[in-house]
C-alpha cells in the first residue's frame, strides 16, 4: 500500500477515467440548469455529448460518501477528520461543512451571532488584507479545521477576510459525460379521477407532460487529483499523504455506492482505467479504509487536527450561540 501511493508523488497529475452503464435498461437521465435543460453539445469529432453529472455536482457527491445519514457524523474510516458541525440549542443535528454547499463558507457557520469561527479565520488568516493571499497559510488554517474543505476548494467572499480573496481551487475535480447519445422521448399524465378539468394552478386537472431520457453507447466518469497542489502547499509529507488517501477513498467510495445520481439516473462501474501515472495501481477500498484510519490516527496524535468544531444554531431564528472544539472528532 505505502508503494503504490509513494508513485504518485513523483506526479502532478492522477487522472483515472471509470465506464459507467445503467444498472437496469438503457436510459438515464442526466443532470439539469435552469433554463436549458440537458446540457448537450458536441464533441471534438461532431458527435453529440451530453454532460450527466457537472464537477460542481460531483464535488458535492463525493463529499456526501464521507458521511453517515443514519447517525449524522462522518462514516467510521473517516473519523478523526477534522470538520465544522453546526447543532441546533437542544443539542440536535443541523448541517455541517461536508454537507453545506459552500463548505466552510456556509451562512450556518459564519452569520451568527457567535463569531467563533468567524474569529478563528481572521484571527489566524490576519495580514493578508493587501498583497498576495498566502495560500500555504489559507491551506494550513483549512487542513486543520476542515480538511474535506481543503480537498474540494472554499471560496470566503467576505471582505473582512483578505478583502474577499480567499479562494482555493478543487484539489480534486471530477465530470460525467456521454458520447453518441440519442433521445429516448417519453411522457406521461397526472390523472386527477376526481375533476379531470380542474384548475391546473391549484393541483387539480388532468397534466400532460414529456419527459426526454437518454442512451448512449459511452458513458464515462472523469477524476482528477493535482498533486502537483497537494506538494505545493508545502502542509508536510503526513498531511499530504493523508489529503491523497481521501482522494483516492472519495473516488472509490463513489463509484462503488455512490452511483445512484436520481431516480432514473442509477449507474454501475464496468472498469476504471489509470490514464496516468500508468504505473499507479488503484488499491483497494479496504485497504483504502484501513490505511486512512492509520494516517488519520497518526495526524491526530501530533495535534495537526483542531478535531469536530461546533456551532450551536437556535431553532426558530438566525442566530448562533456558542461552540466547542472536541479532539479528534
Amino acid at each position: 500500500m505505502t508503494h503504490e501511493i509513494d508513485v504518485l508523488f513523483d506526479h502532478p497529475r492522477l487522472l483515472l477515467e471509470a465506464v459507467l452503464t445503467p444498472v437496469q435498461g438503457s436510459r438515464f437521465q442526466p443532470t439539469g440548469f435552469p433554463d436549458i435543460g440537458p446540457a448537450r453539445y458536441k464533441g471534438p469529432d461532431g458527435s453529440d455529448m451530453l454532460l450527466v453529472e457537472s464537477a460542481q455536482s460531483m464535488a458535492n457527491r463525493l463529499e456526501k460518501v464521507c458521511w453517515d445519514d443514519a447517525n449524522n457524523q462522518l462514516v467510521a474510516p473517516l473519523q478523526g477528520l477534522s470538520y465544522i458541525r453546526v447543532e441546533t440549542a437542544q443539542g440536535g443535528f443541523l448541517t455541517s461543512s461536508l454537507l453545506e454547499a459552500h463548505r466552510i463558507n456556509s451562512a450556518y457557520i459564519l452569520e451568527g451571532e457567535d463569531k467563533s469561527v468567524y474569529n478563528i479565520l481572521k484571527t489566524e488568516l490576519a495580514g493578508m488584507e493587501e498583497g498576495a493571499v498566502d495560500l500555504r497559510k489559507l491551506a494550513a488554517v483549512l487542513f486543520r479545521y476542515d480538511t474535506n474543505a481543503l480537498l474540494h476548494g472554499i471560496f470566503l467572499a467576505k471582505k473582512e477576510l483578505a478583502g474577499g480573496r480567499l479562494r482555493l481551487p478543487r484539489l480534486l475535480s471530477a465530470f460525467i459525460e456521454a458520447g453518441r447519445v440519442e433521445v429516448a422521448a417519453s411522457g406521461g399524465v397526472k390523472n386527477d379521477l376526481l375533476n379531470p378539468s380542474g384548475d391546473t394552478g391549484k393541483g387539480f386537472g388532468n397534466v400532460p407532460y414529456s419527459r426526454d431520457e437518454f442512451t448512449s453507447p459511452s458513458i464515462l466518469a472523469y477524476f482528477n487529483l493535482d498533486l502537483a497542489q497537494i506538494r505545493g502547499f508545502g502542509l508536510g509529507t503526513a498531511e499530504e499523504r493523508l489529503l491523497v488517501l481521501l482522494g483516492l477513498y472519495k473516488i472509490r467510495r463513489f463509484l462503488a455506492e455512490g452511483l445512484r445520481l436520481r431516480t432514473a439516473c442509477d449507474l454501475d462501474c464496468q472498469k476504471i482505467t489509470i490514464v496516468r501515472p500508468t504505473e499507479f495501481h488503484f488499491p483497494s477500498l479496504a485497504q483504502l479504509e484501513a490505511a486512512l484510519i492509520e494516517q488519520i490516527k497518526s495526524c491526530v496524535a501530533s495535534g495537526r487536527f483542531a478535531g469536530v468544531t461546533k456551532v450551536i444554531w437556535q431553532s426558530g431564528g438566525s442566530k448562533a450561540k456558542t461552540k466547542t472544539t472536541e479532539k479528534g472528532g
